[in-house]
């Protein structure tokens, strides 16, 4: 493990995963956006970021929407050797009705070389399940290497995590073409990766019609682009899995509509409820600021080549009818990692006001 404080006077931060390293202590150059102020608790992170908590109301369970992607599954990696795997959860021992408010403690069996258990029951490696603890432990901790945790066993796993029968982007290629010669492909794209020689294409913008008659506009990203969004998004996953609150139901692991509305329907039995909001944010996926989202994710991630990477797909445009055009603001509904970055930013503008304002001033009548 290594440690690194981001700026003067901030918690030492934590690096995981890299096997076998002697501690380091270095410091982070202030004008890199990941060196951005640690929010410490959740009532200090809406007070860093009130410029942008009153954009609109929170939309509580945020059910309406579920992952179209397959569950992330994870490859197997070492870890440093004072990274204690996880515990996990007896089946049944915690209904969907009883996260609604958080998570509750719960009983737990021991595990010897893998960690908790993603949407389609694969366990996590002890490597990203170190992660995952530390985030749970130190909620405070901005990790600063993570890209190590894409291998080409990852990209496999992000591969045959995609929908097979997919619309292609603009490279034209189709998940079924891919296959040939997959191993080698793979590790070319590792490679370039790990280079810093990758380039995100830009997305296909295709539309399709809403129940208003309004057509809704997709960005349908080329295959090697979905490849490693998938792989990025499992390893950030261990984070903000940690990190959203209970009430958060929308594009998460293992969380569904029906459970947000099994949340509700015990929410509004078992407690004085006198009001419900039904709230729906307008284009929200369209009008996503690429600085803030930036700026959220550099809370919890200080690696600079995932902070890069994240970049190159809010940066890589959009083509419609064979024209370029740059993307200023937004991130493509259809792109693997859009719903993870909208939960990012969804949870520091909203969320965590939303926790706040509960504790402060919803006392009731």
């Amino acid at each position: 493990m290594s440690c690194e404080n981001g700026d003067p006077g901030a918690d030492p931060v934590l690096s995981v995963g890299r096997p076998h390293r002697r501690p380091a202590l270095t410091r982070e150059p202030t004008s890199d956006p990941a060196s951005s102020k640690t929010p410490g608790t959740p009532r200090n992170n809406m007070h860093e970021n009130r410029e942008t908590s009153g954009a609109s109301r929170v939309n509580r369970d945020r059910s309406g929407k579920a992952n179209n992607h397959k569950p992330d599954r994870y490859a197997a990696e070492e870890s440093d050797d004072a990274v204690v795997p996880m515990k996990l959860p007896n089946k049944g021992a915690q209904a969907p009705a009883e996260v609604v408010e958080g998570r509750a403690s719960i009983e737990e069996n021991s595990v010897e070389s893998y960690t908790g258990p993603t949407q389609s029951g694969e366990r996590v490696s002890q490597g990203l399940g170190g992660v995952r603890r530390v985030a749970q432990e130190r909620k405070q901790e901005r990790f600063t290497a993570l890209l190590h945790h894409l291998t080409v066993d990852l990209l496999r796993e992000s591969y045959y995590a995609l929908k097979r029968n997919a619309t292609p982007g603009v490279d034209g290629v189709r998940w079924s073409e891919y296959e040939d010669g997959l191993e080698g492909r793979l590790e070319d794209l590792h490679g370039r990766v790990h280079r810093g020689a990758y380039r995100a294409q830009p997305s296909r913008r295709i539309y399709i019609p809403k129940e208003d008659g309004r057509q809704r506009p997709l960005g349908i990203a080329a295959l090697e682009d979905e490849i490693v969004q998938q792989a990025v998004v499992t390893i950030l996953n261990q984070i903000y899995e940690v990190d959203f609150r209970g009430f958060s139901y929308g594009f998460r692991p293992g969380r569904s509509p029906h459970q947000a509305l099994d949340a509700l329907n015990v929410g509004i039995q078992r407690k004085r409820v006198n009001w419900i909001l039904d709230a729906d944010i307008r284009r929200f996926f369209d009008h996503m600021d690429h600085e803030w989202t930036m700026k959220f994710v550099a809370h919890r991630v200080a690696d600079n080549r995932v902070l890069r990477l994240i970049r190159k797909w809010l940066k890589a445009g959009v083509s419609e009818d064979g024209e370029w055009s740059e993307t200023k603001v937004g991130t493509p509904q259809g792109a693997v990692a859009s719903p993870l970055l909208a939960n990012v930013y969804l949870h520091y503008v909203f969320d965590l006001w939303a926790e706040v304002w509960r504790e402060k001033v919803a006392r009731g009548t």
